[in-house]
Formats: structure tokens, sequence, C-alpha cells
């Protein structure tokens, strides 16, 4: 059975994006990139939000240079949380759902087959799943930035009861932070 993982950077204070919604703090950083090809290699489904999602079309030119999704995350297949009608990137497989995460979350698992489901975020949407009991792993990249206000790493409340570190890695300028997540 896949497994579910939010394998996200976030700043030394907890969040993952800044007041305006932007990762430029991020991309600031050196190393950045250099574990997520290992990990994203073992990826058969991914979700994100609308704001994720908006922010990689805007940011990245995803809209004028759609090849880059293709770069990026070849056929694997998206599904985005949204509530608004969005643009969709040409020969991607993106699928836009509103609703429940558990049933996005059973049709992710069927396409995953036995590898990992990458819920991007935002942490609304990574908390979501953590609420139900569909998040099997959180994989955190600290970055040595404090951003002091935007979007937190995971709003809502997750005790050391239901967190389990289970693994710590350095890479650059990055501290990454593995947490098996135990069922509530």
């Amino acid at each position: 059975m896949a497994k579910t993982t939010y394998y996200t950077a976030t700043s030394a204070d907890g969040f993952i994006a800044d007041e305006r919604n932007s990762l430029d703090w991020l991309f600031e950083v050196e190393g950045g990139g250099d574990r997520f090809e290992a990990f994203f290699a073992e990826v058969g489904a991914f979700v994100m939000g609308a704001t994720t999602y908006e922010w990689v079309l805007e940011h990245e030119r995803v809209s004028d240079e759609p090849e880059k999704w293709q770069e990026w995350y070849g056929a694997t297949p998206c599904w985005v949380f949204t509530h608004r009608e969005l643009p969709t990137v040409p020969g991607a497989d993106i699928r836009f759902v509103r609703g429940d995460v558990r049933t996005v979350h059973d049709e992710m698992a069927a396409v995953a087959g036995d590898r990992t489901i990458w819920v991007v975020g935002g942490g609304e949407l990574a908390g979501a799943f953590a609420d139900h009991g569909l998040l099997d792993e959180i994989v955190l990249g600290v970055a040595p930035v404090t951003l002091g206000t935007g979007a937190p790493l995971m709003p809502r409340r997750l005790t050391s009861s239901r967190l389990r570190l289970t693994d710590v890695e350095r890479s650059h300028q990055f501290a990454y932070l593995t947490y098996a997540v135990r069922q509530p």
C-alpha cells in the first residue's frame, strides 16, 4: 500500500511560504534540490492545494512553458484541491478536485500502488490528511531562514504522542527531519 508523505521545506520558524505566499526565500538557500530527485523517484501520485498550484504556474511561468511540468514531474498524476476554476497545463495529468480528502486519497492510492503519495502543500491540506489518519510521514527540509510570518507548516496541533522522529540528515544548509505519524 502507498505511504503518504508530507515532504516540504520550512523556515526555521515554521513557515512554508512568506506572507505573500512566495517561496523566493527558499531558492536563496544552497543545496535545496539535492534530496528531492531521489524522493520524487519513489512518488506514484501527488497532491497540492490551489495556492501552491498557482504559485508554481506563476512563479515558474509554467503556463508559458508547459514542458517544465513534464521535466519536473513527468507523467506522475497530480491532484489539485480547489474551489475555483484553474488553468490546466497542456500534456500534464492534473485532476482538479474538492471535498473530502479521504475519497481523493483512495483514488490516489489506487493509482500510486506501492509508491509514495506526496502531499506537496500547503499546510492546511497536509493537516486535513493528518486529521483523517491518512498521513504516514512528515519530511521537513529546515532552511536557515526565519520569516516571522507567512503560511504555517501545519496550522493545527499534532502532539509528540503522534509524531516519532525516525531520521535526521544534513544536506548543505538544510537539516532534514523525518517523522512517522501515528494515526489519531
